[in-house]
């Protein structure tokens, strides 16, 4: 079926409005979607899902946008497919309700054929509802946050997520691929169609021919009426260009079926033959797993670096555009990262396009929960009824995707000890992925059972003791062992202490660490490596995210306080992160996009030369540092501590030499051997006393030097910098510029401890020609702030205060070309205007004045 966009200039309005006569009477606010009606609305102390959300309140929405249907399309067949809405969607044309949706991650489509009027305008009414609370253990955003597609066809037609491509066997000489096709019969007769299949390189742009594909094959099927019927298609590539994330090469797979007449006792051929088309990207790649040779992506090897991802995007809340998804790929790949888990639940196409086109392992997940509710509002209360369905959708709109490689069926599910039927239901959710994919493995991450045992196994009224107080029982073993039937690798969440002793016990079973604290990679890391039966680890987080808030903070208690002994348990959200606590605060990378000390951490122990020195502040020093099981040491990039001269101060090392030396205005104040044992293999610490000027690291192997770091005082907040990420956007309405801003002093060093207002504004020189009303389409303000884990600030509004220096403006393109000046202003501060400078980042030259303002310009065009 072919697609039509529908994402430019939809009326948004908060409540639910349940007539048109209401509708019409409120004015409401015009949007392009994706959009996020909740990351708008002001954090509340009062919020009901509180650290959850990060104190965000859900609420009641809807979308209207009217369509023109037109006339010619009185054959044709008409839905809607939305790729996600966040949740219980109700979706209405022309009044009549054609839908109900509850999961918000999950692709639907819906047939709007017998509701809409031909040749005339058609209101689409879309209600979102997140009011009940809490739903979920994460932000979630509202709305319509991954956009919306009208689509239309003949009526025989490929099915939307129709077409499935899979390769059988691949090598550099050949690759054997088949092509599944689901074609749809919405007529009254039976029908025979031709369905012929090409493969086209990605960068074909010429009509799709026999003589540009570099495979091509054919099939007449029968399909009947009211049904549907799958073409199946074996194709071969000589030379193939096989797709992993060093070299992801991409096919497109185009699929067209051509009605060509009706069955009766015989054939009869049509006069009209319609035809329908459509395509996907695909790569040609195989997966295996197996205990003995591990995880194998073309029969080479490969050890997961892991990381999970929640899907919101940070200042932009849930709202997923293709070029933030990729710039978010592209970072966790310098760091070395190769694979993320989606958690916990479907991701969005444009996150899975980006990790098709960048080179990114994905290991796909599909709920948190199954029918035990995690959260009072969660899916839980339509699991039963609904998963199949969301699960089918789900699978078939990913599974010909190269850079997904492994399936979850769920996250930490409470079932796993065999409560609510959860054994059967384990075994029936893994066989209804194979029936729609044979391909790839199926997972589930599993956790040991502070869930999912009845009172009486968990009271310890049976011989063997809980898990969670004993993990040499074998209690997790014996009890998840029917919970893991008929999985190809089962995921350890937090459990790696038990690799060893499983595989004793289960020698063909593939293990993989789905999910685990990110302090503890330098030494979990080199066990993943040795154990061939271990396919590779995932940390909790690579991305910082909206919820779950303080999750992973760090605090410094004095010595002797009670709370020490209660260890790291005792400051978990719940009782340490009030309101307005925002942010999870556990990642390598924080939601701006700026590498944190964990992530450069993670980056020696994976292999860079590189050295990483931080500082921690002098208030910590002989303090008691108490981490979060998810927390990491609480250091920054930073030698500027005025008023604390001549006090005692640690600084904190990370590099994959032997030795460093540290030197103070020049002066060594001492070399070490860098540890190798627990907690933090590859880090080392000195303790010096604090003067202004410069601290130096030099790390050594065999004594020679391989790399060093620096951190210098700066002088006093002097000027404002603009680092924009590109200098011109697409005019199609989801491209996307992240300007840095950072402070800097007189010689445009970055002050790493200011904190300044901000303010900042856009006009608008639109191409000429343009009214008034047009101008406004170039590109807006799309998000505005800093990574502060603890705010009351709105992204969406104008105004923020710079953190460790820096804070970042999104702008979002409209669909009108133009100019746009970026304006930023730090409010009531006044620098002395003594020169001008220009630093060149990213190939773009930037202007900045030593004064309380600057700007920069962006063009937007097709």
């Amino acid at each position: 079926m072919k697609k039509i966009e529908l994402n430019e200039k939809w009326t948004f309005r908060r409540g639910f409005l349940d007539a048109l006569g209401m509708i019409k009477g409120c004015p409401g606010e015009e949007v392009n979607l994706p959009h996020d009606a909740m990351i708008s609305t002001p954090v509340a102390p009062d919020a009901v899902s509180g650290i959850d959300s990060g104190f965000f309140k859900g609420g009641i929405c809807n979308y209207t946008k009217y369509v023109n249907i037109p006339a010619e399309w009185s054959e044709e067949c008409i839905g809607l497919y939305f790729d996600g809405v966040m949740m219980n969607a109700g979706v209405e044309v022309n009044g009549y309700k054609a839908c109900m949706q509850h999961y918000g991650y999950a692709p639907f489509y819906v047939d709007i054929t017998n509701l809409v009027k031909l040749g005339e305008e058609n209101r689409i009414t879309i209600h979102a509802d997140t009011s009940l609370q809490p739903n979920s253990r994460w932000y979630t955003g509202t709305g319509l946050y991954r956009g919306a597609e009208l689509m239309y066809g003949p009526k025989v037609h490929i099915v939307p997520n129709g077409i499935y491509a899979y390769t059988k066997e691949a090598d550099k000489d050949y690759a054997f691929i088949t092509a599944e096709i689901e074609v749809a019969n919405e007529t009254t007769k039976t029908r025979h169609a031709k369905v012929e299949v090409f493969l086209v390189e990605d960068d074909v742009t010429t009509p799709v021919m026999t003589e540009n594909a570099v495979a091509a094959a054919g099939q007449v099927i029968q399909i009947n009426p009211g049904s549907t019927e799958n073409a199946r298609l074996a194709l071969h590539v000589e030379n193939p260009k096989l797709w992993d994330i060093e070299t992801p090469d991409l096919y497109r797979v185009v699929a067209r079926v051509t009605d060509i007449g009706e069955f009766r006792t015989h054939f009869i051929e049509s006069d009209e033959k319609t035809v329908d088309e459509g395509e996907v990207l695909f790569g040609i790649r195989t997966v295996t797993a197996d205990a003995v040779r591990g995880l194998r992506i073309n029969g080479k090897t490969v050890k997961l670096k892991g990381g999970c991802l929640h899907h919101d995007n940070g200042l932009l809340g849930s709202v997923s555009l293709y070029e933030t998804e990729a710039r978010k790929v592209k970072k966790l790949k310098e760091v070395g990262f190769n694979a993320i888990r989606t958690a916990h639940n479907p991701p969005s196409s444009a996150l899975l396009e980006a990790c098709d086109r960048l080179g990114m392992y994905v290991f796909d997940e599909a709920f948190d929960m199954w029918g035990i509710a995690k959260r009072s509002g969660d899916y839980s209360q339509h699991f039963n009824t609904d998963w199949e369905k969301d699960l089918t959708a789900f699978i078939k709109r990913d599974r010909s995707r190269p850079s997904v490689i492994l399936w979850s069926t769920g996250n930490e599910i409470p079932e796993r000890g065999g409560l609510n039927n959860g054994y059967s239901v384990a075994t029936k959710l893994a066989d209804h992925i194979r029936g729609l994919d044979k391909t790839r493995p199926v997972s589930n991450a599993t956790c040991s059972y502070w869930s999912g045992l009845d009172d009486f196994r968990a009271e310890g009224k049976v011989k063997e003791q809980n898990a969670m107080d004993d993990m040499d029982s074998s209690v997790f073993e014996k009890w998840i062992e029917p919970f893991v039937n008929g999985l190809d690798v089962v995921g350890y969440n937090y459990m790696e202490d038990l690799y060893e002793k499983d595989h004793e016990m289960y020698p063909d079973r593939v293990i993989l660490g789905s999910e685990n604290f990110p302090q503890e990679i330098g030494f979990r890391w080199p066990m993943v490596e040795k154990l061939p039966y271990v396919i590779g680890d995932f940390t909790w987080t690579a991305w910082d995210y909206l919820g779950e808030t303080g999750i992973g903070k760090a605090v410094y208690l004095e010595q002797g306080d009670p709370l020490i002994k209660k260890g790291p348990w005792a400051i978990m959200p719940q009782a340490t992160s009030p309101y307005p606590w925002r942010l999870a605060n556990d990642a390598d990378f924080d939601i701006t996009g700026n590498i944190t000390p964990q992530g450069a951490y993670r980056s020696i122990v994976w292999g860079s030369d590189k050295t990483h020195l931080f500082s921690y502040h002098p208030d910590k020093f002989d303090k008691y540092e108490l981490m979060s099981m998810w927390g990491f040491p609480a250091v920054e990039a930073n030698w500027n501590y005025e008023g604390y001269e001549g006090r005692p101060i640690e600084l904190l090392i990370f590099t994959a030499a032997e030795e460093v030396e540290v030197f103070i205005n020049g002066q060594s104040i001492g070399k070490k051997k860098v540890g190798t044992e627990r907690p933090m293999p590859g880090s080392v610490r000195f303790e010096t006393v604090y003067q202004p000027g410069k601290v130096e690291a030099v790390s050594f192997k065999n004594g020679v030097e391989i790399s060093r770091d620096v951190l210098k005082t700066t002088g006093k907040p002097a000027g404002i910098r603009l680092v924009p990420e590109k200098t011109e956007m697409k005019a199609n309405g989801m491209d996307v510029n992240y300007i840095g801003i950072e402070i800097v002093d007189e010689d445009g060093r970055l002050v790493p401890d200011a904190e300044i207002d901000l303010s900042a504004d856009l006009t608008i020189e639109p191409d000429a020609g343009k009214t008034e009303e047009g101008h406004q389409d170039v590109a807006k303000l799309a998000g505005f702030g800093t990574a502060r884990p603890i705010t009351e600030e709105n992204y969406t509004d104008n105004e923020t205060t710079s953190y460790r220096g820096r804070a970042v403006a999104v702008l979002r393109s409209g669909y009108e070309k133009g100019t746009v000046h970026f304006y930023v202003k730090a409010e009531g501060v006044n620098y002395s205007a003594t020169s001008n400078r220009a630093s060149c980042f990213n190939h773009y030259c930037v202007g900045y004045d030593i004064h309380n303002s600057t700007s920069c310009t962006v063009s937007t065009g097709v």
